[in-house]
C-alpha cells in the first residue's frame, strides 16, 4: 500500500507541474501548436531517462523513490493522452500539417532526450566512482 500512496502523491505533483507548466507555454508561445504537451513530455521523456538508469543496476536511486519519480511524478507530468487527442483534434482542424509536425517532433525529440537522459544518468554514475 505504501508504493501505491508514493505514486498517488507523485502523480498529483506531476499533474499540476503539467497544468502549469500547459499555462504558461500558451501564455509565452501561443494556442495555435501544443507547445505545453510537446515541453511535458520532452523534459518527461529527459528525466525518466536519468531516472531509471540512475535505478537500475547502480542502486542510486532506491526502488521507492523510483516509483514516486517515475511512476509518480512522470506518469502524472508526461501526457500521451493529450498528446494523441490534440493530434487528433489538429487533423479535425484541417491541421495535417500541423498534426504530423507534432507527431515526428514529439516522437523523435523524446526518444533523443531520453537517450540524454540515460547518458546522464550513466555521469553521474561515473561522478559517484
Amino acid at each position: 500500500m505504501d508504493r501505491v500512496l508514493l505514486v498517488a502523491l507523485g502523480g498529483g505533483i506531476g499533474s499540476v507541474l503539467r497544468y502549469g507548466t500547459s499555462l504558461i507555454a500558451a501564455r509565452w508561445l501561443g494556442v495555435d501548436f501544443p507547445y505545453g504537451t510537446l515541453i511535458v513530455n520532452v523534459v518527461g521523456s529527459f528525466l525518466i531517462g536519468v531516472v531509471q538508469e540512475l535505478a537500475g543496476e547502480t542502486g542510486m536511486i532506491r526502488e521507492p523513490t523510483r516509483l514516486f519519480l517515475s511512476a509518480g511524478v512522470m506518469g502524472g507530468f508526461t501526457t500521451y493522452s493529450a498528446f494523441s487527442y490534440e493530434t487528433v483534434r489538429l487533423v479535425q482542424l484541417d491541421g495535417v500539417g500541423r498534426a504530423v509536425a507534432n507527431v515526428l517532433v514529439t516522437t523523435l525529440v523524446c526518444l533523443a532526450v531520453c537517450v540524454l537522459g540515460v547518458a546522464a544518468g550513466r555521469a553521474a554514475v561515473s561522478l559517484r566512482g
